[in-house]
């Protein structure tokens, strides 16, 4: 069965449909977490998130991006109830601020369904919707967005030794298989973004080959592509500097991925994003409207 859609990069997400123009639609990242990688501890108040995550808008985001428990390389799951109470008091109070779609990062189904109660339109799971086996039914009964990722293991250990024969095409499989399951489930195909899963279960030799292989992936899946490269460790092996030094380098990812093809880039710093990716397409000779 073929579930491709319109490979122009159309998303269904709530009543509203996002598409990429000139340049990628950028989904800001809110963590309400005390540990995750970049900025742990910095937004885990509701009011600090809330006011983060209004001023991500202001910058420009297009999908403000809210998670409650960190996925860093050996972060251990949180109780269930620790990322409802993290998440949730968020999701509703932005959800009365903001008019850009809120998307809950997550891999288990009743955060999920109470995120989409409170406001999310979207589901962002890292696992592709295989964590939790109920999380495909909660998407397809509340008509939810949903971002599928690839991941190799667990975050617990996926960043011991990974190996691929071929990792665009192993990628690639398992993004058409999730794919064709949440069809079968009940999800409408035109809802659904893709992930290649940047830093989850890969080396940064295979990052790289994911990354400049974007079209490639986009144009066998047929789905609009999600890449989420901000900050990552990757960088580091690139550039040899650490977290807190790693905007310039994320703002050099972010237009060669939008050369590429890329239709979102989550990312932290969408203003500097944004800035980077307006520069870089008025001097190419195309202005974004």
């Amino acid at each position: 069965m073929d579930n491709r859609i319109d490979c122009h990069g159309i998303w269904k997400v709530g009543a509203r449909i996002l598409r990429r123009g000139d340049l990628p639609l950028l989904m800001g990242i809110l963590n309400v977490t005390p540990d995750s990688f970049s900025d742990g501890g910095l937004h885990n108040q509701v009011d600090a998130a809330v006011t983060h995550g209004t001023q991500l808008v202001r910058a420009g985001a297009d999908v403000i991006d809210v998670g409650g428990e960190s996925t860093r390389p050996g972060a251990e799951s949180i109780p269930l109830d620790e990322e409802l109470a993290r998440t949730i008091p968020v999701i509703k109070e932005l959800s009365d601020q903001i008019d850009v779609p809120i998307s809950i990062d997550t891999t288990k189904a009743e955060v999920a369904r109470q995120a989409l109660a409170a406001g999310a339109v979207i589901v962002n799971d890292i696992s592709g919707l295989t964590f939790d086996p109920d999380m495909m039914s909660v998407c397809a009964e509340f008509k939810a967005a949903v971002c599928v990722m690839h991941i190799k293991g667990t975050p617990q250990a996926m960043q011991q030794n990974p190996v691929y024969q071929d990792v665009v095409q192993e990628v690639t499989e398992f993004l058409q298989a999730r794919l064709s399951a949440c069809a079968q489930a009940g999800i409408d195909p035109s809802r659904i973004c893709i992930d290649p899963g940047i830093g989850f279960g890969k080396t940064a030799q295979h990052n790289l080959t994911l990354m400049q292989a974007t079209a490639r992936i986009r144009r066998a899946l047929g789905r609009p592509i999600l890449v989420g490269h901000s900050r990552k460790r990757f960088l580091s092996k690139l550039l040899g500097r650490p977290v807190e030094e790693r905007n310039a380098g994320t703002g050099g990812v972010s237009v060669a991925l939008t050369q590429n093809g890329a239709d979102i880039l989550r990312v932290h710093d969408v203003s500097a994003t944004r800035d980077a990716l307006t520069a870089w397409n008025a001097v190419r000779g195309t202005r974004s409207s």
